[in-house]
């Protein structure tokens, strides 16, 4: 008998098994995969390190930030970007970052312009009035705005690193994010997607469980996970059965249906397991020749294999480029020739010497990217699977209260669950 059962390692899974680990309490790991991380992934590409997943942090993102400040690990500086292109109205155009800034920014701003009345607390999301805007999809905001053929594309290239589908997101999400930094979307894009971890996120992995006592048991897939009222039964995809007293689930919520939970999640809950977010998105690195002028690039959903491409560092004489494509069915990340044919729309004669990437949407483990919730899920859904299922407590980036959808989600999440859980433990003596 454990007292804590942890289903995950990704960064919620890990963290609360080390907060309950150092506390005294036995803790045993289940991870599906051979190795700790979940979404977050440093594997190897072009004879070095790269990050498959979620890579970024940020000093003003509190959870991730008191990680990294504990293990003494820092943040690398982005790459200095010179020049912006955009696909809009069927033609590249191409300008200063300045400029591209100068351009989109009036249009995200009326995008956006509602988000801090929305949110006045984004903490507190009991304090939102989001009836009006909580059946609302990214689509639907978009036609309001009655733009131009080209200033529509525009916007809907800054938006595209984040979207799948305008019709299956809830702009409610987007305007939470946005609040989190004051209406300023710039400033959120800084925060989520700018900043890489020095050393990579398994540098701070590495550090978080070599602190931790839990047991952790690898390539062990949980099948099922039953709370009778007296404890907990994991049953493993082997049949294995383990009892703990009580459970953190650190799944991500596209898996969640290949578990069975008793007693079983019911209303908003169970409908939003059962929809799955709709992000079925792809982080694809490139190797390309040379040394080249650091860039941008973005274009619309929907007319151009590739949404969002940007130079990340420079490697042996050449350059990496993270790009970001909305749909992964669209490109064959394996496929060098067609990613030269979509990058050279943006730079003419760059050449591709190389691709990397991680198919999440194929993944058993995953089955898409981070979570961006179906309109109505966000201020009905989440929270209650925030709360506690009996002796079960759920985490998880894809449920994070403020930090939705990345590191510092996922960690605000497994610190909150081990929180309540050791509250709990210690109540029983």
């Amino acid at each position: 008998m454990y007292d804590v059962a942890v289903v995950g390692a990704g960064f919620a899974g890990v963290v609360a098994a080390r907060d309950l680990s150092v506390e005294g309490y036995s803790v045993v790991v289940c991870e599906a995969r051979d190795r700790v991380g979940g979404r977050t992934y440093s594997g190897e590409a072009f004879g070095r390190s790269v990050e498959f997943g979620g890579a970024y942090a940020h000093w003003t993102q509190p959870y991730v930030w008191r990680e990294l400040k504990r293990y003494g690990i820092g943040l690398s500086a982005p790459m200095e970007i010179e020049k912006v292109h955009w696909l809009a109205d069927g033609v590249v155009h191409s300008g200063t970052a300045a400029e591209y800034a100068g351009i989109g920014g009036p249009l995200i701003a009326r995008y956006m312009a509602d988000a801090r009345a929305r949110f006045p607390r984004p903490f507190d999301l009991a304090a939102a009035d989001t009836g009006a805007i909580e059946e609302e999809t990214l689509g639907d905001r978009l036609d309001s705005l009655n733009l131009s053929a080209y200033d529509r594309d525009v916007l809907d290239g800054m938006l595209a690193p984040l979207v799948c589908s305008y019709s299956r997101q809830g702009v409610a999400q987007f305007l939470l994010w946005a609040a989190t930094t004051f209406g300023d979307w710039g400033a959120f894009l800084e925060t989520a997607g700018a900043w890489p971890i020095e050393g990579g996120t398994a540098r701070l992995l590495d550090a978080i469980t070599g602190e931790s006592k839990a047991e952790l048991r690898l390539s062990t897939p949980v099948a099922a996970i039953e709370d009778d009222g007296a404890g907990i039964t994991v049953t493993t995809r082997e049949n294995d059965r383990i009892r703990a007293r009580h459970a953190v689930v650190a799944l991500p919520l596209n898996t969640l249906n290949a578990v069975t939970v008793t007693p079983p999640v019911t209303g908003p809950v169970r409908t939003m397991i059962e929809q799955k977010h709709p992000m079925t998105t792809s982080k694809l690195w490139v190797r390309v020749k040379g040394e080249i002028d650091p860039f941008a690039a973005c274009a619309p959903v929907g007319k151009h294999p590739v949404n969002a491409a940007r130079t990340e560092s420079r490697h042996d004489g050449d350059t990496l480029l993270a790009c970001f494509c909305s749909d992964a069915s669209v490109i064959n990340g394996d496929d060098r020739t067609a990613v030269q044919h979509a990058l050279r729309a943006f730079v003419p004669g760059v050449e591709v010497v190389d691709t990397a990437w991680h198919d999440w949407v194929a993944d058993p483990f995953s089955r898409g990217t981070w979570a961006h919730h179906r309109p109505g899920n966000l201020t009905r859904a989440v929270p209650r699977m925030r709360e506690a299922h009996g002796r079960i407590r759920f985490a998880g980036g894809d449920i994070a209260a403020i930090g939705i959808g990345g590191i510092d989600g996922a960690i605000e999440t497994g610190t909150e669950a081990a929180r309540d859980i050791a509250r709990a433990l210690s109540d029983c003596g």
